[in-house]
């Protein structure tokens, strides 16, 4: 009687999982020209059949895709949504939309739920809290993964982001240009490469302009918002920056409220840049300068990457872009 030779025969034999043989009797661009022709000439040889019917029900997709986000309030993410819509949609892809409300344990549990197989690939932009990097280590390799705008470093992954250190670094000089001496940087994101890149270009632009950098003018976020309300007003006493650098749009709304308190007039007193989508920005008294990221266009992308993927079509990464913010001036930071 011939023995039955399945995939795991055929992993036992070559010492290499399970998922890499199946991967390979696949073709998929995941798997290297020398482990495909490895597995096919093994199978060849023990004379390996594949199973139709199973083979079919692993290969059924569910149509759906999942998108991971931190909040829905922030606008940058409901245009990131409309963006990842528009190309699910010419698909006939469902769009499952999951928010961790910035909880890095809730993200951990939507991730692991949707392993299940419930949908074919996920979009994340993860939780400002996230640190657990080898949980996403695994994650990225048993189900396809395409990181948005805010991403993690050293994850193998798709991520689709803008200039974030080229946008702060020229907000920057925008204060130093309209007479800032003093600029000080609310700080957000401090555990992703998104807030590392965009403090940097801070940090480089004071430095290249040969101006005072420290940690007395940086004030990290915190999810209390009285509590940043405090270290705002604190900063804004003890230091009397002339600039201020908000790295996310919840600190910005702040500084204009302990502007407000204290009677200090935006800009002549206090020159305000946030990054931030707000449609209501122009509206402020004064309106905000922003640096506003393309957020429509980062959703299309991340969505597209991911769907090329699902395609198993192969793609270099010069293919994947990154995109660019517009430094929008206005009143907050004085003279055009």
């Amino acid at each position: 009687m011939r023995q039955n030779v399945t995939v795991k025969t055929l992993a036992k034999e070559l010492n290499i999982s399970i998922a890499t043989v199946s991967k390979a009797l696949n073709d998929s661009y995941e798997i290297s020209i020398d482990t495909k022709q490895k597995v096919l000439e093994l199978a060849k040889k023990l004379k390996y059949e594949r199973n139709p019917a199973a083979s079919n029900l692993r290969s059924q997709k569910t149509k759906t895709i999942a998108v991971i986000i931190p909040q829905i309030a922030n606008n940058f993410f409901s245009l990131a949504i409309n963006g990842i819509e528009e190309i699910a949609r010419k698909r006939g892809y469902h769009v499952l939309i999951y928010l961790t409300h910035e909880d890095s344990e809730t993200e951990t549990a939507f991730t692991e739920s949707l392993l299940s197989g419930r949908v074919d690939g996920i979009l994340i932009s993860v939780s400002s809290s996230t640190e657990n990097l080898e949980h996403f280590r695994e994650l990225v390799k048993k189900i396809p993964v395409v990181f948005f705008d805010r991403s993690i470093e050293d994850i193998d992954a798709i991520k689709i982001t803008a200039d974030d250190y080229e946008s702060t670094y020229d907000a920057t000089v925008h204060l130093i240009n309209n007479g800032c001496k003093k600029i000080a940087y609310l700080y957000a994101l401090n555990c992703l490469i998104t807030g590392k890149r965009r403090i940097a270009g801070y940090r480089d632009a004071l430095k290249d302009h040969q101006l005072e950098s420290g940690e007395n003018l940086i004030v990290n976020h915190n999810s209390d918002e009285d509590l940043n309300y405090t270290n705002i007003k604190n900063l804004i006493i003890n230091e009397k920056p002339d600039g201020v650098i908000s790295s996310i749009e919840e600190l910005a709304l702040p500084c204009y409220y302990v502007c407000n308190e204290l009677g200090l007039n935006i800009p002549n007193d206090l020159k305000i840049i946030s990054f931030s989508n707000l449609s209501t920005a122009p509206l402020l008294k004064p309106s905000l300068s922003t640096i506003t990221q393309p957020a429509f266009e980062i959703g299309r992308e991340a969505a597209g990457f991911l769907f090329k993927i699902l395609d198993k079509k192969p793609f270099d990464a010069d293919e994947i872009p990154k995109l660019k913010s517009i430094l929008i001036k206005r009143d907050s930071t004085g003279p055009l």
